[in-house]
């Protein structure tokens, strides 16, 4: 049973914001109810859905979680008027449709290393999944070319916030279920971490604060840049060096296949042909 006067204390709502929203608390209770008597098979399913996620050789690490029941009520009740706004006045929340409305009642963070290993973690969700949404969320004069080849909605965040969103079908029952996919490199998680718990713990942003967190957000961009000029460098390396290889058994080929037409020329004495190939080998020394 969901305890009004707690719930109230917690998220700061009284009774009368719920009755200028004409929302019953009866209803509240009775989708709080639903949830919990299905969480678990959310979580199965999150489990699920991080499982096939791990499969992918791009993805570093995977985060899951089952939002939180009171959470999930304090959701409904901020989205009510955006939804009537959507739907009409008559719009309200009920058991029947609060999973098709609510969005993110399962996470999934997909963490990975590299900026360029998106695009194969974006392709591996699409063939796995029906995708109903994708926002691609952005700092202002970050490079979009990527997300609108695709074709894929920009959200630039005053925050510095980044990350990709999908929101895919899930069915953990014979309904339907949607899920959210956040997908970010491992520099993105560690900024988004850390302005999540700052944001959660003040009301208000100090200004010294909030200009420390927008410095933190460029690093990580910077670090992003970064790792992703030493992967392309790493690469053209082990290219060079591969070539290298094959360049080097291609003369050592040759070198052999010269010893062998020494060893099998007639005309010279057993003794000259030792001696030219000892001076072939004293040359490739040298070298």
């Amino acid at each position: 049973m969901l305890n009004k006067e707690q719930f109230y204390t917690m998220y700061k709502i009284d009774e009368k914001e719920l009755e200028e929203l004409e929302i019953d608390w009866h209803d509240l209770e009775a989708i709080y109810e639903d949830f919990n008597k299905y969480r678990q098979s959310y979580e199965t399913q999150a489990d699920l859905i991080a499982n096939i996620l791990r499969a992918q050789s791009k993805v570093h690490s995977v985060k899951t979680r089952v939002k939180d029941a009171r959470h999930l009520i304090e959701k409904v009740i901020r989205k009510t008027p955006e939804r009537r706004k959507k739907y009409g006045k008559d719009f309200k929340f009920t058991v029947d449709n609060y999973k098709n409305e609510i969005t993110d009642l399962l996470g999934i963070r997909v963490i990975h290393i590299f900026k360029e290993d998106w695009e194969e973690i974006h392709d591996f969700i699409t063939s796995m999944w029906n995708v109903i949404e994708i926002v691609a969320n952005i700092r202002e004069g970050d490079n979009t070319k990527e997300f609108e080849a695709k074709d894929i909605e920009v959200c630039s965040r005053l925050s510095g916030y980044r990350s990709v969103h999908y929101l895919v079908e899930s069915y953990p029952t014979n309904k339907k279920l949607i899920a959210e996919v956040q997908v970010r490199t491992i520099f993105e998680e560690g900024y988004g971490e850390i302005d999540h718990q700052l944001r959660y713990s003040h009301d208000n942003i100090p200004e010294l604060l909030g200009q420390n967190l927008m410095l933190l957000n460029r690093i990580a961009g910077s670090s992003d840049e970064m790792a992703s000029l030493i992967n392309m460098m790493s690469k053209s390396l082990k290219e060079v060096e591969i070539e290298f290889e094959d360049k080097i058994k291609e003369k050592d080929e040759k070198i052999n296949d010269l010893k062998n037409k020494i060893l099998k020329k007639n005309g010279i004495s057993d003794i000259e042909k030792e001696s030219l190939i000892r001076d072939i080998d004293e040359i490739l020394k040298k070298e």
